[in-house]
């Protein structure tokens, strides 16, 4: 039987035209399986001069496997849960069409892979290129479960719409804590205070040496040959901390962004947000010797008490042909509260227009105003530890403070699958805040306007329905830049400023020729950013804050998008293994 078939195909092929089997092979041949195993479990690791103590991590590294497909390709990860916590895992900025199982947000689109279980993620990347992650989508686990996903163009290096590098580097930035971050999650919540700021940031895993701690091991070294160039890929995997980012006597040329060409921005500073990804190019063209690169926070907040790390990562560049003993040069860091210096880079960038990619959308069908920010709220009956007589920290969007469903529960898409999203969530999240006030002024600032309630509340939208949003920063609690990531969708920032919004004056100054394309947004600290999509993929988006210690407390909502008229727009069924919860 086997022989007939393929006496039957080979009479197939001979019977067409030889360029149509050229065309089929070479389709073939340019989309491809890409198969990884993730083995989630304990990792002996020491850090800062520490005991060695015990981490999550995938097969065994942090940071994880880096993940490598092209354009086109369909991507096949198993997760084996060898650990002792639930897991999911998400592809930041995939866009999940047509596979919105595989997004990974714990209760949103999956229950958690239990310890002990599997589910194998599968998904194509068709129209994406460029520098995308994944990492863990449950408590704070993805402080130490994370890692790359690289996609080339079909045609590979030659088809990037920019000069061809000699080498291509991938460069993440991480938090790292002399806990467990699982204990230090439950302990936040449990209490209703924000987790403690990380003891240190890490490039590719590693600390470097501006800690006290002497370990040659401890710092990452990027050997590079005079004159060459070489593509950064560059990631912000920290939990909560936006960084600036340099290389001592050296300049970046940015070329893209969340996986979205731009149009090459020079800068001799990267500022990244938790969640989002630059892709930039730097020519080794200073003197043979070592050279720091350095990740310092950005303060946007200015709180009396800093909720974050005043410490510098390091690794060092290191030319070949240098004795390797030199003292690398130090590049001079911008101040912990520039906020001028993060503003004009994340401001300015702009997107690569090219034949056939996508275009910002001028008709638009709804029109949200939502505030982002922090707030306060009862406790829940879950916060142990919290104080009942008193109010905890919460954070929210227009006022609805996200909760998950509840323990036990069905998942949000598997509710919105089987249309019954009674007990899961309630489709009456707020185009509007409840109150209009002065959202950054001091003093707004009271305890009537923190004041916030929970819910887990979704903004359903008609297929291909097209949104525009304008996110406001509020001064309760804090001012502060939220990155506000959308799932399922990239987006196009039309505008940024600080202040309240006032559409009169924002409007003639939105970008409508070559906005920049992003997956996240950071929001200016008290101000605003307006973004525009398009609805067109079917399923449940989870949009929160990626500082993971406000996505705990509430700053989130879900867009639950409906099927469009056909199979292929519409959410297909779950797949065989998909977690129970």
């Amino acid at each position: 039987m086997m022989n007939m078939h393929r006496g039957m195909a080979r009479s197939w092929l001979l019977a067409l035209p030889f360029g149509v089997i050229a065309l089929l092979f070479a389709s073939v041949a340019r989309a491809a399986v890409v198969e990884h195993t993730f083995n989630v479990g304990n990792m002996s690791i020491s850090q800062l001069c520490q005991p060695a103590r015990i981490i999550t991590a995938v097969n065994g590294r942090l940071p994880g496997p880096t993940i490598k497909a092209r354009e086109g390709d369909t991507v096949v990860v198993h997760l084996l849960n060898g650990s002792p916590y639930n897991m999911t895992i998400h592809w930041h900025g995939i866009f999940q069409r047509g596979t919105p199982w595989a997004d990974g947000p714990d209760m949103v689109t999956q229950c958690p892979v239990q310890p002990g279980a599997n589910y194998t993620y599968r998904f194509n990347v068709t129209g994406q290129e460029g520098t995308l992650w994944w990492h863990a989508h449950i408590s704070f686990l993805r402080a130490t479960v994370y890692g790359a996903l690289v996609l080339r163009p079909r045609g590979g290096a030659k088809a990037y719409p920019f000069p061809k590098p000699h080498r291509e580097e991938t460069i993440i930035f991480g938090e790292w804590w002399n806990d467990n971050v699982y204990d230090l999650e439950r302990l936040a919540f449990s209490n209703g205070m924000p987790a403690r700021p990380a003891d240190a940031y890490t490039i590719n895993g590693k600390p470097g040496d501006f800690y006290n701690c002497s370990d040659a091991n401890q710092t990452y070294k990027l050997q590079v040959r005079r004159n060459a160039r070489y593509l950064l890929r560059i990631i912000n995997a920290a939990l909560n901390t936006p960084l600036f980012f340099k290389v001592a006597n050296h300049s970046f040329t940015v070329v893209g962004a969340d996986a979205a060409y731009t149009t090459p921005y020079d800068t001799d500073v990267v500022v990244i947000a938790p969640g989002q990804t630059v892709d930039a190019l730097v020519v080794a063209g200073a003197a043979v010797g070592r050279y720091y690169m350095s990740v310092s926070p950005y303060d946007s907040a200015n709180l009396p008490n800093p909720t974050f790390s005043k410490t510098t990562g390091t690794a060092v560049v290191e030319y070949i042909g240098c004795t390797g003993e030199e003292p690398p040069q130090l590049p001079q860091r911008p101040e912990y509260n520039d906020t001028a210096t993060a503003f004009r880079f994340l401001s300015n960038l702009t997107a690569l227009v090219l034949p056939g990619k996508p275009t910002v959308p001028l008709a638009v069908d709804t029109r949200m105003f939502v505030t982002v920010g922090l707030g306060v709220s009862d406790c829940q009956p879950d916060q142990l530890l919290c104080n009942r007589s008193a109010t905890v920290f919460s954070s929210s969007m227009n006022n609805a403070s996200f909760v998950l469903p509840a323990a036990g529960a069905m998942s949000m898409l598997e509710a919105h699958y089987r249309n019954t999203p009674t007990g899961v969530y309630t489709r009456d999240f707020p185009d509007r805040p409840p109150i209009i006030f002065d959202y950054t002024g001091d003093e707004s600032n009271n305890a009537t306007l923190q004041y916030t309630t929970k819910s887990t509340k979704v903004r359903t939208l008609r297929y291909n329905e097209t949104v525009e949003m304008v996110l406001q920063n509020t001064r309760l609690i804090a001012k502060e830049s939220h990155p506000m990531h959308l799932h399922g969708f990239n987006f196009f920032v039309l505008a940024q400023g600080f202040g309240n919004y006032d559409e009169a004056t924002a409007a003639p100054l939105f970008n409508l020729v070559n906005p920049q394309e992003r997956n996240t947004v950071a929001v200016p600290t008290g101000g605003w950013a307006v973004i525009r999509f398009v609805a067109n993929n079917p399923g449940m988006w989870f949009m929160h804050c990626h500082f993971d210690a406000h996505l705990v407390l509430g700053l989130a909502m879900v867009f639950e998008v409906q099927d469009g008229p056909t199979a292929e727009t519409s959410v297909p069924p779950p797949p065989a293994d998909l977690p129970q919860c």
